[in-house]
């Protein structure tokens, strides 16, 4: 692998990689008509899972019958993804160098994990494996700040972040300007509620975050105390009541320009 991962994810993930897997919340049942639909993803097509990280979007692709090899950089998370899904093909690669023939992959799908590596040298090596017309869907849960507690929350965390590359700040869109290897299609929006205790789906999860969990055990103590104090005081439950995180998915479909 010749791509240097981010130290936030290097250290987080791999620390963290048991409990992401248990907190992270799924996607909505909407993205299996979007990957059908939209990626034109079937019985027939071979689909890379690039970033699969502990697996989480396996159980969608697994949906369309489609031929899913998962790549992963972080063999924490790796080992994580083999345990729940035996029967999936995983490959420890980095974007920038994926060991696939030419033209040999009909789409690449990044949950929760382009921006960590849009940069170039993937979205070329992206071009190289995918068919002619193949496709690239790019795709985040994001916590909605609509909600007043959930945007409490995300003040919190915010001055954690550092140099961390996130999705909100729109900067992993920048490597599309000026290229000429795919064309943006469209993109579509879904809600989701992640359903749970207070601990589980908000404290925890937020644990989860690589930056986070890249952190001291004391430091990541405080922070959780905090997260579930910001709780209480918007909406009256506690540590163990039950609540509805909400989430807001993008989905974004590019397809490659054959040259």
């Amino acid at each position: 692998m010749t791509q240097s991962l981010h130290p936030a994810a290097q250290k987080g993930f791999s620390l963290g990689a048991k409990l992401y897997q248990q907190v992270r919340p799924s996607y909505p049942q909407e993205t299996v008509i979007w990957l059908q639909d939209r990626l034109q993803i079937g019985e027939n097509s071979t689909v890379v899972d690039l970033g699969s990280g502990t697996g989480k979007f396996l159980p969608y692709l697994i949906q369309t019958q489609a031929k899913v090899i998962a790549v992963e950089p972080i063999l924490e998370m790796l080992q994580q993804l083999q345990h729940s899904h035996p029967n999936i093909e995983c490959i420890e690669a980095s974007s920038d160098q994926l060991p696939l023939s030419d033209q040999s992959i009909d789409a690449i799908v990044c949950a929760q994990s382009f921006h960590w590596f849009s940069n170039l040298e993937g979205l070329t090596e992206m071009h190289r494996v995918l068919t002619p017309s193949g496709h690239v869907g790019l795709i985040w849960n994001q916590r909605d700040i609509e909600v007043n507690w959930v945007k409490a929350l995300a003040d919190e965390i915010a001055p954690f972040e550092g140099d961390s590359p996130r999705y909100h700040s729109g900067k992993w869109k920048q490597v599309f300007d000026g290229q000429n290897l795919f064309k943006p299609i469209d993109v579509q929006t879904f809600q989701l509620m992640h359903r749970g205790t207070v601990e589980q789906v908000v404290s925890k999860r937020l644990l989860s975050t690589s930056f986070i969990a890249a952190l001291a055990p004391i430091d990541q103590q405080q922070l959780k105390t905090k997260f579930e104090q910001i709780v209480f005081d918007f909406t009256g439950l506690t540590a163990q009541d039950q609540i509805d995180f909400p989430y807001v998915t993008y989905a974004y479909h590019f397809q490659k320009i054959s040259n």
